[in-house]
């Protein structure tokens, strides 16, 4: 069964999620951990000859340790590259918390020391009319980790997700700080500090902007070990 579970989200979307979930998973797997991965709910997905397939879904199934069939990483597929509820109501599917909950548990099951699950866009991303993608993780009790993307702007953003989340009854396991530009943002080290002093959870990495970025170059960056501490 998957000892240590954690739903990543990120203060907005675009900040990095895949990457910095796929570079947790190498690093893990630096230290000899057993590691899986999903992400449930995937938008904007290429039709190929073996169906739907999503690059941010393949990223995870590359970076983790244990063999996993697509369809256990990404359930739900879909092709629009828009918002997950706007995406199923035109595929006409219907999206619930509960049936994502029923997906997760079938991988925590499973024999491994790390389950990472990737959320989509922010905390409250819509699931459907009454859920948000918030409600998910809520269910599982699952701890999270934010990334948080260095750009004007990323102190509140940061702040008030890992409001909503404590709010909602659950831990911020960590937070990773990532470059998401290539000029850094301005007093960048300043907005660092004031995070590091100010979020009530650990950093577990700042990860550099890489022209061509693959998560195992930013495997190095991260400190994980407090992520199997408890």
């Amino acid at each position: 069964m998957a000892n240590h579970s954690f739903f990543v989200t990120g203060t907005d979307t675009g900040v990095g999620k895949t990457l910095v979930s796929a570079a947790i998973l190498h690093a893990a797997r630096a230290m000899g951990k057993h590691t899986l991965a999903m992400k449930p709910i995937a938008s904007g997905c290429d039709r190929t000859s073996e169906g739907l397939r999503n690059e941010d879904a393949l990223m995870l199934q590359n970076a983790i340790t244990e063999p996993l069939a697509y369809e256990l990483i990404n359930p739900v597929a879909l092709e629009p590259a828009i918002a997950p509820h706007v995406a199923a109501e035109q595929a006409g599917r219907h999206i619930t918390s509960d049936r994502l909950v029923g997906f997760c548990r079938g991988l925590q099951i499973r024999p491994a020391d790390l389950l990472l699950v990737e959320g989509a866009g922010g905390w409250r991303v819509p699931l459907n009319d009454r859920e948000t993608y918030s409600e998910f993780p809520r269910q599982l009790a699952m701890p999270v980790i934010l990334v948080v993307s260095l750009r004007l702007g990323c102190i509140n953003h940061a702040l008030l997700t890992a409001e909503a989340i404590r709010s909602d009854g659950l831990r911020v396991a960590g937070w990773v700080a990532n470059r998401t530009e290539s000029e850094p943002m301005s007093c960048e080290q300043d907005t660092l500090n004031y995070l590091v002093n100010h979020m009530g959870a650990p950093c577990l990495g700042i990860l550099p902007w890489l022209e061509q970025s693959r998560p195992e170059m930013l495997a190095g960056y991260l400190n994980i070990d407090g992520l199997f501490e408890n």
